[in-house]
């Protein structure tokens, strides 16, 4: 048995922290000197301490680690799997931060805060299209149906032209679950394959379009200069739903400063 000064010294683990953890219930001592009130702890606890500790590390918190501690190894692998996934999410978000540092600061250096944005009205005809729509988890998430739409298109020996287009369905901006329409125009209709459809896609009259150009976080400026031209221009209002051109992307563009995206909302007259 040893005292908590020594089990802290062989399981290098401060004496702070071990009466923290005998106050949560994690590790209790083996015995307590019923004179004394030393905390005596057993070399037959160091498995259990270690266990505790590289939850800790691995981003648990106390409230998780109790009941991880009584897992069998399989449900624990389970548990740890599930932690991974979290914690690449959390990578990712806060990658995306950096991102967005990285853009903020090279804006302040360029003195490209305020991009011009010219706003036209065109008259958008009906198309035939193949399309692909899902909810999916975020915008990010589009790429992926991109894949997934061209694969079919291959197979069914239809040719993407750059006049594909996305459509988004939301009334409103959504971080999550987010419901997008992937269009291809065809030459004529056919039989629908789950989840892909053919269909017609209802033309436009009034619809407001703007070139934004440059790295795809620039479109949040095209939707202020939006704001801005409708507020001049109060004759109309914003309608749904509102598509997105990417003429110039990632698949035929290798540099973000080039690539070239045509917003376009439609519009009605109030």
């Amino acid at each position: 048995m040893f005292k908590i000064g020594e089990f802290s010294k062989i399981t290098q683990v401060s004496v702070r922290m071990l009466r923290y953890y005998d106050e949560v219930g994690l590790l209790k001592p083996e015995e307590v000197d019923k004179w004394t009130g030393h905390r005596m702890y057993s070399v037959t606890q160091i498995p259990r301490l270690n266990r505790i500790l590289y939850l800790r590390d691995s981003g648990f918190n106390i409230s998780e680690i109790a009941p991880a501690l009584e897992m069998n190894d399989c449900l624990l692998l389970e548990t740890l799997e599930q932690k991974r996934f979290e914690i690449m999410d959390t990578i990712q978000n806060e990658q995306e931060k950096l991102r967005k540092i990285a853009i903020a600061k090279n804006e302040i250096k360029e003195n490209k805060g305020e991009l011009h944005y010219n706003i036209c009205i065109k008259a958008i005809p009906e198309y035939q299209v193949l399309s692909l729509r899902r909810i999916v988890p975020t915008y990010y998430s589009e790429s992926e149906l991109w894949n997934e739409l061209s694969a079919f298109a291959k197979e069914q020996k239809i040719e993407i032209s750059s006049q594909t287009f996305s459509v988004y369905h939301d009334t409103e901006y959504k971080e999550q679950n987010v419901d997008i329409e992937l269009c291809v125009p065809v030459s004529k209709l056919c039989k629908d394959t789950a989840p892909f459809s053919f269909r017609i896609i209802e033309p436009v009259p009034v619809m407001a379009c703007t070139m934004v150009y440059g790295d795809f976080s620039n479109i949040k400026g095209a939707y202020f200069a939006f704001a801005e031209w409708l507020q001049k221009n109060s004759k109309y209002r914003m309608s749904n739903p509102m598509r997105q051109i990417v003429h110039r992307g990632s698949w035929n563009e290798s540099n973000p400063a080039k690539y070239l995206t045509e917003l376009q909302i439609p519009l009605e007259l109030k």
